[in-house]
This record gives C-alpha cells, sequence and structure tokens, in this order.
C-alpha cells in the first residue's frame, strides 16, 4: 500500500471514529457549533445594518415574493441560492481536513523539494480557506447591505426594523449556513483537522432541513410581516 493509499484509509478511520466519539455524547459538539455559527450570524447582521444605514438606496430594484403570490417555485430558488453558500462553506472544512490531516501524511511518501512542498502546502491552503471565507463574508455583508437599504426605502422604514421583520427567517438560515464554517474554526483553533470530514457530513445534514424550512418562513410568512411592518 502506498503512504497516498495510506493517508486515504487513515482519514476514513480518523472519520469514523469521530463520527463514533460524537454520536455517544452528539450535544455538546452541536452546541459548540451552533454557539459559533450564531456569533458569526450576529455578526455578519450588525455588518449588514451598519452597511445599510450608510447606502444609498436603489428604489429601482424588485424584490422575490413582496408583491407576488408565493409558491415554491421561490421557495426552491431560495434553497438553491443558499445551498451554494453551504456548500461553499463546507468545502472550508473539507479542505482543512485535506490541509491539515492528509498532506501531512502524504508528505511522508517524498523527500528532498517535494517533500518540503507537500509540508508547506498546507498551511498555504489552510491560509487560502481563511482568504476565501473572508472575502465570502465581505461579499455577503456588502450585498445584503445595500439590498436591505433598497428594500428599507420601498417599504419606508428604518434598516433596524427591517431587519427585526426578516430575523425569523434570516436568523436560522444564517446560523444553517455557517454550521460548517464554525466546525472548522473550533478544529483549527484545537488543531484537530482530522475531525473536520466528519464534520463536513454532520453539519451539512444539519443544515439542509433548516435552510427548507427557513426558506418557507422567507416566501410565505416574511413578506406578509414586513408588509404590516411598513403599516
Amino acid at each position: 500500500m502506498q503512504t497516498s493509499d495510506f493517508a486515504l484509509v487513515r482519514g476514513l478511520a480518523d472519520t469514523r471514529a469521530t463520527l463514533t466519539e460524537w454520536n455517544e455524547r452528539p450535544g455538546p459538539v452541536v452546541a459548540r457549533w451552533v454557539a459559533g455559527a450564531f456569533a458569526i450570524a450576529v455578526a455578519l447582521l450588525f455588518s449588514v445594518w451598519l452597511i445599510a444605514v450608510v447606502s444609498v438606496p436603489d428604489r429601482g430594484v424588485a424584490f422575490l415574493n413582496l408583491g407576488d403570490q408565493p409558491d415554491i417555485g421561490q421557495v426552491l430558488h431560495v434553497v438553491g441560492r443558499n445551498s451554494l453558500v453551504l456548500a461553499l462553506h463546507a468545502m472550508a472544512c473539507v479542505a482543512g481536513f485535506i490541509a491539515g490531516s492528509s498532506l501531512p501524511l502524504e508528505a511522508q511518501r517524498h523527500s528532498g523539494a517535494r517533500r518540503w512542498v507537500h509540508e508547506k502546502a498546507g498551511p498555504l491552503a489552510i491560509a487560502f480557506v481563511v482568504a476565501a471565507t473572508t472575502f465570502s463574508l465581505v461579499t455577503q455583508a456588502l450585498v445584503l447591505g445595500a439590498g436591505a437599504a433598497s428594500l428599507a426605502a420601498q417599504l419606508d422604514i428604518g434598516p433596524g426594523l427591517l431587519l427585526i421583520g426578516v430575523l425569523p427567517h434570516a436568523l436560522p438560515e444564517l446560523v444553517a449556513l455557517f454550521l460548517p464554517l464554525a466546525a472548522w474554526m473550533i478544529a483549527s483553533r484545537q488543531r484537530d483537522w482530522h475531525e473536520l470530514l466528519a464534520a463536513t457530513v454532520v453539519t451539512v445534514l444539519l443544515a439542509v432541513p433548516v435552510l427548507v424550512a427557513s426558506a418557507f418562513v422567507e416566501v410565505y410568512i416574511s413578506p406578509g410581516l414586513l408588509r404590516w411592518l411598513a403599516g
């Protein structure tokens, strides 16, 4: 068996062992992820509010479902949009697993310059994930903030009241989206890279039903709530 094959087998063994350990006491593990994801979601919402306050609203922007009859097609649109973000955050977990767990094992089958490259590839890959994730969060804050400013202007309410109106779907949606990212942050701080493949699977499985439920709330409930807040 080559070292590269061993790295794969070792990774699968670590994943099975991690899942078995978590299955015995799932509460503390999930609670840490949810707490981390909640903190990120609150920080993002606060950033969105700040950006919305200082942004110039675009009253010509049309917003999905505010004036239309809600239907399942709109729910699928929201789920599809959020699935892309969830996939990005899940890939951060996978990349962390490869960079922090698999690459060090793969480096053992090389020597000299090639070994040095493999040893340095892990930290570089982790740095790239950090940069890509930061870019994603900043982009989301800017886009959502500008959209919130425009929607608040159309409804003739303040950005703060607007965010209160979307909290029933936005907060659980964001927490679900950030579960893989929270798992990545916790594992990276503790250098438990071998747990990240298991974390990818579990956090995605936890996030999907929450995202579907949040999409139904966003399409069928939130527009009416916003119109009620607007008077």
